[in-house]
């Protein structure tokens, strides 16, 4: 039961540690599906919101 409870905190701990690393150190362009973001207010940002 020991043994069961290490694996779990262990894999936990290393789920946490990749969210992080892939939450603020690796860019978001790697991550980006291709997709054009353009806003829909055109070039310049008008403030509308």
């Amino acid at each position: 039961m020991e043994l069961l409870q290490h694996i779990l905190v262990y894999l936990t701990v290393a789920i946490s540690f990749a969210y992080l690393v892939i939450k603020f150190i690796l860019p978001k362009k790697l991550f980006s599906n291709g997709k054009d973001n353009t806003k829909a207010c055109g070039q310049d940002d008008c403030g509308c919101h």
